[in-house]
């Protein structure tokens, strides 16, 4: 359950003052990653390479406490767990939303990626997760994509990581990801450790 705390009592006070009232707060850092060792135990235990992903997203930003504030308008959010948003085409055709809890559990997150996407997909309504702070993950697979950049709506602040099709390289597969955060949230110091976190996650993830 999220606790609403006074901004300018945390560590982004100053951030808060220079970034909420921004008309566009968002900023978005990419790095190509090496996701070689990931499809090697995709293919290896027959999961998901977006699941896997997923996983390593969330269980990187588990690890960091500005992954479990939210900024609102003139107040601060504060989370105690994680959800994991994937986007997921349904039988009629179109996409739908879908909110996965984080679980250091991989076996568990798995199957409840499973269930949940099945069922969104099956149901074509989406599945929100209102006590969890969302990580948004959006795969536009249809192509390779360099970088996407910044989308902002009022009633979205949460950080999002997207990617496009793989590509392989020299005998390695490379995936380019954009992060996008909110300059409140974070600062690029800590968007690029996020970044340089999740490859070694990537790296080092075991079943």
């Amino acid at each position: 359950m999220p606790i609403t705390i006074d901004p300018h009592n945390t560590p982004r006070a100053k951030a808060f003052e220079l970034w909420m009232n921004s008309p566009m707060p968002m900023v978005t850092l990419t790095k190509t990653f090496n996701i070689s060792h990931l499809m090697r135990l995709g293919k290896r235990n027959k999961l998901k390479l977006n699941m896997l992903l997923c996983y390593c997203i969330g269980k990187t930003a588990s690890q960091m406490e500005e992954f479990y504030l939210l900024p609102q308008k003139d107040k601060m959010l504060k989370y105690d767990t994680l959800a994991i948003n994937v986007i997921v085409p349904n039988r009629q055709g179109g996409i739908n939303s879908c909110d996965i809890h984080f679980t250091d559990d991989l076996q568990q997150f798995n199957r409840d990626y499973l269930d949940l996407t099945k069922k969104v997909a099956e149901t074509c309504e989406s599945s929100f997760l209102e006590n969890d702070m969302v990580v948004g993950t959006s795969a536009v697979i249809a192509t390779e994509i360099d970088t996407i950049v910044n989308q902002y709506t009022e009633l979205f602040s949460n950080p999002m990581v997207m990617w496009g099709k793989f590509r392989r390289r020299c005998l390695k597969t490379i995936l380019p990801v954009s992060f996008q955060f909110h300059h409140v949230q974070m600062d690029g110091m800590e968007a690029a450790r996020f970044l340089e976190k999740l490859q070694n996650t990537i790296n080092t993830i075991t079943i």
